[in-house]
């Protein structure tokens, strides 16, 4: 059984807004004091949800509360989020770059980080100076650095500037060297945040496979993307941060569904008027959408009925629905209109539906729908991942191990063999 080289309790991080350090030595005078009669910190008990969509309603923010998880030795992890979920202030406290408000950080094994562009890199000094540095700072010997300096170098592809200070790097160069350093030295845990994305593709691509190789060796892997599918492709297990909490642990394909589509509305009947829009003409919008089954049965055909709400009379002419089915791979397995079939219709009033019947194989499982209306050649409304289907369990196969199936699609067909070599009688 693999041993646990990462284990987080109850691990918070609290930040008052505006104020770098601690606070103010009353602050410090009070939390003491708490401390020494055995009391709670009196700073702990106050401070807003780290949520940048509402107005901090304290001048304290819990960045991260109250996480609990462990990590196993070979994982590869992928920790994903919303923009101020808390994920860069959870690999800095791994890292051990700042420190917790509350709980406790346990690490068996040495690391390697490779956060914002340019930490750990003293700009003065020059690449080759800074791997040594860095390899020092992981507690190696220079022999054991130098063992290992060339491939390092030939890595990052800054051969030519190795001996120039890091300060004259342009930013893509600072992650070449910093991702080269963090993957060859003798790290047992690997950590790297979104910086990857400086990069140019070629070389992004050439950091996941030398990620995967290392996961391979045995290596522990914590990776930050907005890139799902990087995250996908690389990491078996998948940490959803959602306003700084734990929304979910498990596989990755689990944390990304629910990253993606997690707020997506799901029923037999939707109600679209409440739904954040984006800035469209918004004369004739979606009011609901209406399935006959949801979950619809596996072969079954998927229908569904729409209606639409007037807000300004006379852009009613010439509907133009765009539908669009995608699965949880973000793929868009269907795209269908009005127009590809030649039916053109003008809204006469607001009870009208128009009902929509999708012959289909869908595998079993989960699948979103876009929703695009224009009128008068104008865009009216455009609703993007906003509703979730079901197709339930099924297969026309008999086939026992149906996770072997790829596609989305499971097609009737059949297998012949036409032979020009007679049977024996």
């Amino acid at each position: 059984m693999a041993k646990t080289v990462i284990k987080v309790e109850n691990l918070s991080k609290l930040y008052r807004l505006g104020v770098i350090g601690t606070g103010t030595l009353k602050h410090d005078f009070n939390r003491w004091w708490s401390q020494v009669r055995g009391k709670e910190d009196p700073y702990q008990k106050i401070g807003s949800v780290n949520n940048r969509e509402e107005r901090a309603e304290s001048e304290y923010v819990w960045s991260l509360r109250n996480l609990n998880f462990e990590i196993k030795e070979g994982e590869t992890v992928g920790i994903i989020g919303k923009n101020g979920a808390g994920k860069s202030t959870l690999l800095k406290l791994l890292s051990r770059i700042t420190s917790p408000s509350t709980g406790s950080i346990k690490v068996n094994g040495k690391i390697a980080s490779l956060l914002e562009v340019g930490t750990g890199f003293h700009p003065e000094l020059t690449g080759r100076e800074n791997i040594y540095l860095n390899g020092a700072i992981m507690g190696m010997s220079r022999s054991e650095i130098t063992n290992k300096l060339d491939e390092i170098i030939a890595f990052s592809g800054v051969e030519k500037y190795v001996d120039t200070p890091v300060k004259r790097y342009s930013s893509g160069m600072y992650v070449r060297l910093a991702f080269s350093v963090a993957a060859h030295l003798d790290s047992d845990i690997m950590i790297v945040d979104e910086v990857l994305a400086v990069g140019d593709a070629v070389f992004q691509t050439k950091c996941i496979d030398k990620m995967s190789q290392i996961s391979k060796d045995g290596r522990t892997i914590l990776f930050v993307s907005h890139n799902l599918g990087t995250i996908k492709g690389l990491c078996e297990r998948g940490i959803l941060l959602e306003n700084g909490v734990l929304a979910l642990d498990g596989t990755t394909e689990q944390a990304i569904e629910r990253y993606a589509y997690g707020s997506l509305n799901f029923g037999k009947e939707v109600n679209l008027l409440d739904i954040k829009r984006e800035s469209y003409g918004g004369k004739l919008i979606f009011e609901n959408i209406k399935f006959k089954n949801n979950p619809t049965p596996f072969g079954a055909p998927i229908e569904f009925s729409i209606k639409l709400k007037t807000i300004e009379p006379g852009y009613n002419k010439d509907l133009d629905f765009g539908v669009v089915i995608k699965d949880k791979n973000f793929n868009t397995v269907y795209h269908f209109s009005n127009r590809f079939i030649s039916k053109f219709f003008d809204h006469r009033k607001d009870e009208d539906e128009y009902v929509f019947t999708i012959d289909s194989n869908l595998k079993p499982g989960s699948y979103y729908f876009n929703l695009y209306l224009g009128s008068n050649s104008i865009v009216q409304d455009w609703l993007k991942d906003v509703v979730k289907i079901e197709i339930s369990d099924g297969n026309p196969y008999n086939y026992k191990n149906t996770n072997l199936i790829q596609g989305v699609v499971l097609p009737d067909f059949d297998i012949k063999r036409l032979s020009s070599v007679k049977e024996p009688i």
